[in-house]
């Protein structure tokens, strides 16, 4: 049985407003517990139009109140930005708000120079070069272990508030080298393939390698786009077609509509994207049936257990409905409320789908 996961980058839509985009996200983990998700993890950018979670711990300390049983946590804290022991506190306090269900998910990548880089280490020494990540790994650690601390440079020091449980902590990247290091450390590690998919097989194979505790756990985060028909889920997946060709330009913009996609890239946007020989796609596309049958793939190659699913679609009507196809078709128990499994992206209560032009489809390039 292969659990889903929601990994929510908070994405702003064109033509909305991140405040929007941060009201969409808890809308989203809202229905994805209703509808019987297994986690919510919500990212951390900075400074990028594109993206409006900058404290995904605060988004997540409101949803406690407002779900009733998914895993709540961060996808993660960028740990090189902050103070561990700062970091741990945040977090136990979670803990101590929602025992048993909060995740910290951390992650290394940051933007080394940029202007958000230097305002969030202000006084921080030697601000231009992070202390090492395996070490602030080892002091957050320390700083949620229970108790003072009986040794090293913080001795005697009693991290509050005093909690019976530990947040899960996730070592969060995308690259052999992290895999090793999360295994090396006895970490469960979750893997973004859709920022490296020729990496995949062999990042969690090294992190099983290099695994050193009990039992190594791993999550496979993928790219999904789902809806009704493939026609209408290829449509919806020319956003983040655009909105990766921007990237490669240095351009960071919010999400643009299909339309603007298709009027930019043209129809050749609603083919679907080579993948190399041996390699798993970036992105599923597709219906519910076709989508579920590659998950179930990548997840038995992987040797998984559980995926996390990332949906940047510009609409939000149709990114809930993408993740609803999926939990039904998965058979995912709903947890709170009758009726769970419909609401929002149910198609009851939304407007249109989107509709492929039969003008692009025969290959207007206007």
């Amino acid at each position: 049985m292969v659990h889903l996961s929601v990994l929510d980058q908070s994405p702003v839509p064109a033509g909305s407003s991140p405040a929007t985009a941060v009201a969409n996200s808890v809308d989203l983990a809202i229905w994805a517990d209703r509808w019987g998700f297994h986690r919510y993890w919500a990212a951390e950018h900075h400074a990028a139009p594109s993206h409006a979670g900058p404290a995904p711990e605060i988004l997540i300390a409101h949803l406690t109140a407002r779900t009733t049983g998914i895993r709540l946590g961060t996808g993660g804290v960028l740990l090189p930005y902050y103070s561990p022991l700062k970091v741990a506190e945040v977090f136990r306090v979670l803990e101590a708000i929602e025992p048993g269900r909060i995740d910290l998910g951390i992650g290394r990548a940051i933007r080394s120079g940029s202007p958000e880089f230097a305002a969030l280490r202000w006084d921080a020494p030697g601000a231009e070069e992070p202390a090492d990540f395996v070490e602030k790994v080892s002091a957050l650690r320390s700083f949620l272990a229970a108790g003072p601390l009986a040794d090293g440079p913080h001795a005697g020091l009693r991290v509050m508030p005093d909690v019976t449980g530990q947040p899960e902590i996730w070592v969060l990247g995308s690259s052999v080298r992290s895999a090793e290091a999360a295994g090396a450390a006895g970490l469960p590690y979750a893997y973004a393939h859709f920022l490296a998919p020729a990496a995949t097989r062999d990042a969690i194979s090294a992190y099983r390698r290099a695994f050193v505790g009990e039992e190594p756990k791993a999550i496979v985060g993928l790219g999904v786009y789902v809806a009704e028909t493939e026609q209408e889920a290829r449509l919806l997946h020319t956003s983040q077609s655009l909105f990766r060709e921007r990237m490669t330009r240095g351009e960071v913009r919010p999400i643009p509509s299909p339309q603007t996609a298709l009027d930019e890239l043209g129809p050749s946007a609603l083919e679907p994207e080579p993948t190399p020989d041996g390699q798993w796609p970036r992105y599923l596309v597709g219906d519910a049936a076709q989508v579920a049958q590659r998950i179930e793939e990548i997840a038995e190659g992987a040797g998984v257990d559980e995926v996390t699913l990332l949906t940047t679609i510009h609409d939000h009507q149709a990114r809930l409905r993408s993740y609803r196809l999926l939990a039904t078709e998965f058979d995912l128990k709903p947890r709170g409320i009758d009726g769970a499994a419909a609401g929002p992206g149910s198609g009851q209560t939304t407007g249109e789908h989107y509709v492929v032009r039969d003008s692009w489809s025969a290959g207007d390039t206007r």
